[in-house]
């Protein structure tokens, strides 16, 4: 229960839900339609994503709509539309016994996705069949036949890398490419004439010379075995994102990893329903489905800088804490700001619901009847654990609704799905409540029709023409291997990512005493080999943007020399506010996974 005061007053819904309304309609009469945006929809079921972006397009007439894959998988999305057709995993966990070879890479599967952690551990244990990728030493590499820890902002590099070796020593699969493939031969020329291909570029790159064998080796295993490749926000987070994932395609399309069991490409989405809430179309560019909208909207950073330039004057918040995850929080502090509404939708007083004039509180998933879609696809039927006289999130947009003159009338959660079923027929057509209900134990894998589908691509990739496209993008030289090449590797470079104990910004797990016990705020750590450069206990890291908190220091072994690495759990550490407008090129994803800091001791 919050504690009310001078600020803060309750209200009922139907008090709620009109003010807000009628807020709403005053600016869009002031200022038009595209003064009003709505952002979120990845924590909540398909059902409540669905009719947010509905009611955003439709009732108020607006095409920004966002959700969190801005921050976390846009780029896997977008990669792997650009070559094989569709965003999403290829395959089913359980494809993880029956592989030969895993690469994992810019994933801490063990601490940010542990159920498929579990499973990647117990084949590595048996087979010996794991390689690890990742910029410092993690747990998962405890099981690995491969270990390869790079330097910061390497991952294009590397995987080109892989690609180039596969061509040069003719481990590709040749007629997989010429029967499925297009666009082979000018891929293939580009990347044998592109001289950061060569992984004998590594052997310039001191500290990382062993990788100008270790990264042959473990392509020729990918090639010449069922491989499966998992990638999480490590791939995706950097300016190169999207080129990274269109990079980690190459390989399965060079390989004929892809399209049968065993194999496949797998990014680790964290969000519990952030699949469910792009397939729904809680994207600015694509409708439900992933058809073109009417209008495209603009994406997140470019909704804060309207925000800031005067143009967009009232934010519609569902379950997504704008404040915390989402780069240079300072900026988007002033953002706030200048908005004459910010309305919130959550289960708790998160640092966007603190910012807002109304919140409103919702059932959780356990709560409510809903459906969500995990990382491969598979469909769940959530039911109510506990009993809750909450409103469910999408009951709030239709109340919203009804009062801006719209004339949504769904009764139950039920003839939303239905809806749902017929708007994005192409995945979500044969996926009843009653079919879902029947098959609870093993739950469904879009696209549903008579069947599921566990594995995709098996004959066609789902490209207009059915065949995958080989995009070849050039790494470009830069940040820390860039210094370390010109002898001038100085301060610190660091990158972020999460903890077991808690579940990403840790609104739920932080009211857990147990949980908040075991990891009660963020750590850094720092090489035991700069242990001269940290004098004191506490350090705040500032960059152009921002500083932290005092965050602790833990000297560790785990992290390379002139690297450090931190969680971003605890908003009160202010992690994000060192993070400025550096960005994937292509879509926008933030670049959370490096930058340089200045280190002040306490």
């Amino acid at each position: 229960m919050h504690d009310y005061d001078a600020i803060w007053y309750e209200c009922d819904l139907d008090a709620a839900t009109t003010a807000a309304s009628m807020k709403m309609h005053e600016i869009k009469e002031q200022y038009g339609q595209y003064s009003l945006c709505s952002i979120g929809g990845a924590r909540t079921s398909c059902e409540s994503a669905y009719l947010f972006q509905k009611y955003t397009r439709h009732t108020l007439g607006s095409p920004h709509v966002d959700n969190c894959a801005r921050v976390c998988h846009s780029p896997s999305l977008k990669g792997m539309r650009t070559t094989i057709g569709e965003g999403a995993a290829t395959n089913p966990y359980n494809d993880i016994y029956e592989t030969e070879f895993i690469i994992v890479m810019g994933s801490n599967t063990t601490e940010a996705h542990p159920i498929v952690a579990n499973r990647i551990v117990e084949t590595a244990r048996q087979n010996n069949n794991l390689a690890v990728i990742d910029v410092r030493e993690i747990k998962l590499m405890k099981y690995a036949k491969h270990k390869a820890i790079i330097p910061h902002e390497a991952n294009l590099l590397i995987l080109n890398m892989m690609a180039y070796v596969i061509i040069e020593e003719e481990l590709y699969n040749r007629s997989f490419i010429e029967t499925r493939t297009k666009w082979f031969e000018t891929y293939k020329e580009k990347i044998m004439n592109d001289p950061y291909a060569n992984p004998k570029y590594f052997e310039s790159i001191s500290g990382y010379e062993h990788l100008a064998k270790l990264i042959p080796n473990i392509a020729r295993e990918y090639a010449v075995k069922n491989s499966m490749i998992f990638w999480g926000l490590g791939i995706t987070e950097h300016t190169d994102g999207s080129f990274a994932v269109m990079a980690i395609t190459h390989l399965a399309l060079l390989t004929g990893n892809i399209g049968k069991s065993g194999v496949g490409l797998m990014p680790l989405r964290g969000q519990n329903n952030v699949q469910g809430a792009c397939d729904m179309g809680c994207l600015p560019y694509y409708d439900p489905d992933y058809q073109k909208p009417k209008e495209i909207g603009l994406m997140t950073p470019e909704l804060v800088d309207a925000m800031l330039g005067g143009s967009i004057k009232s934010l519609h918040n569902m379950g997504e804490d704008i404040m915390h995850i989402h780069p240079n929080i300072n900026k988007i502090n002033k953002a706030m700001d200048q908005l004459e509404l910010i309305v919130v939708q959550e289960l708790f007083m998160t640092d966007i619901a603190q910012r807002a004039d109304i919140v409103i509180g919702v059932k959780s998933a356990y709560e409510k009847t809903g459906v969500y879609v995990n990382a491969m696809r598979r469909l769940h039927l959530s039911q109510p654990l506990v009993q809750s006289d909450l409103p469910d999130d999408w009951e709030v947009i239709q109340m919203l609704d009804n009062k801006l003159g719209g004339s949504y009338d769904y009764k139950d959660s039920s003839e939303v799905w239905d809806e749902v079923r017929q708007t994005a027929h192409q995945r979500y057509s044969g996926a009843s409540y009653l079919r879902l209900e029947r098959h609870r134990k093993r739950c469904l894998q879009w696209p549903v029709y008579n069947e599921d589908t566990p594995v995709l691509h098996l004959l066609d990739f789902r490209t207009s023409d059915g065949l995958g496209v080989f995009h070849y993008h050039q790494y470009r030289e830069r940040g820390m291997i860039a210094e370390i090449r010109n002898n001038r590797l100085e301060g610190y470079h660091l990158t972020t990512g999460r903890t077991l104990a808690h579940y990403n910004n840790a609104a739920q797990t932080l009211r857990s005493d147990a949980l908040n016990r075991h990891y009660s705020e963020d750590i850094l750590l720092v090489c035991s080999d700069d242990a001269a450069d940290f004098t004191s206990k506490q350090v705040v890291l500032k960059s152009a943007f921002g500083q932290t908190a005092p965050l602790t220091v833990r000297l560790t072994d785990k992290v390379q020399p002139k690297t450090l690495f931190v969680t971003f759990h605890h908003a009160a550490s202010k992690i994000n506010a060192l993070f400025g407008d550096k960005r994937d090129e292509l879509i926008l994803t933030a670049a959370f996974k490096s930058v340089k800091v200045e280190v002040v001791n306490l």
